[in-house]
């Protein structure tokens, strides 16, 4: 007995409690003691209740003063040496994931790895079959990033974990759509990078972060090789800050497609057809004067 743990129970809080009258409030309570944090996806899982009715639960709680201080966390909890092995004693399911990691990461896992395995299964609620794609996914990443026999760290698991339970991946279903959404905007970054004529590195990530901006926008492929021919003419090189001006511009115009920057973009006019006298650039306007100088000169020697 001297080695059991307490929970101190205000009984001005159990009072409170008593005068909700509902099971799943008192569930969820006693949950939060224990935890010390608020999650409904853990809480659900836990305590075999729908999020839905949880939420009723939480309402109730914080009616009556019980969940002021506990607001949803995003951080896991520290999982102690007997919690993980208590899991992994007793949960068969949990068993097979941890097997599962072992062979993904082609090691046996650390006691770092097993709390960062926990973490995804009991707190970010991901499903056993979910998890096995997960780790899938992770090794098929890590094999394009760093090349053949490399595998993913936990750490990188973990993190791809709140991804995915961010985006709610409950199901294989999910979990199939999303890795095809990943892999599709994959291919599309790829094929943005080569038109801006990188084709020995992977995009830093700054320079991500600005074509993931411009599709974001929702420009084409096709419509950003028209600003890059632009930056390219205008600056001599690939300028990301300059590109970037002149897409926002674009964005903020409404010109998202090559048809419409091509129409309403006064700098494309130049481009399409010859060039009227009031559009001559001042290149073409030196050459007239030359020209017309050299006429000139010309005509006087031959008088």
């Amino acid at each position: 007995m001297a080695s059991e743990k307490y929970l101190p129970v205000l009984l001005s809080d159990v009072d409170k409690l008593l005068s909700v009258g509902d099971g799943n409030a008192a569930l969820l309570w006693l949950h939060l003691l224990r935890t010390g944090s608020f999650s409904l996806n853990r809480a659900s899982r836990a305590l075999k209740c729908t999020e839905d009715e949880l939420r009723v639960a939480a309402a109730l709680l914080r009616k009556e003063g019980l969940l002021r201080d506990a607001p949803e966390t995003q951080e896991a909890p520290e999982y102690t040496p007997e919690d993980m092995a208590r899991r992994f004693r007793e949960d068969l399911a949990y068993q097979a994931t941890v097997r599962a990691a072992e062979n993904t990461l082609g090691r046996t896992l650390s006691g770092n790895d097993l709390r960062l395995l926990l973490s995804v299964y009991d707190y970010w609620g991901l499903p056993p079959e979910v998890i096995m794609m997960l780790l899938t996914r992770c090794a098929e990443l890590a094999r394009e990033r760093y090349g053949p026999g490399r595998r993913p760290t936990m750490r990188a698991v973990e993190q791809e974990a709140r991804r995915w339970a961010g985006l709610e991946v409950r199901s294989v279903d999910d979990a199939e759509r999303l890795i095809r959404q990943d892999k599709e905007h994959a291919s599309l970054l790829g094929r943005v990078q080569k038109l801006l004529g990188i084709h020995d590195r992977r995009l830093s990530p700054s320079e991500r972060d600005y074509v993931e901006r411009w599709l974001d926008w929702g420009f084409s492929p096709d419509a950003l090789a028209i600003a890059y021919d632009r930056t390219v003419v205008s600056t001599g090189r690939l300028t990301w800050k300059y590109m970037d001006k002149m897409l926002e511009s674009w964005s903020r115009a409404g010109l998202l497609t090559p048809e419409q920057i091509e129409a309403k973009d006064p700098r494309g006019q130049s481009r399409r057809g010859p060039a009227q006298p009031e559009q001559r650039s001042d290149l073409d306007k030196m050459e007239l004067s030359r020209a017309l100088a050299q006429r000139m000169k010309e005509n006087k020697d031959g008088a």
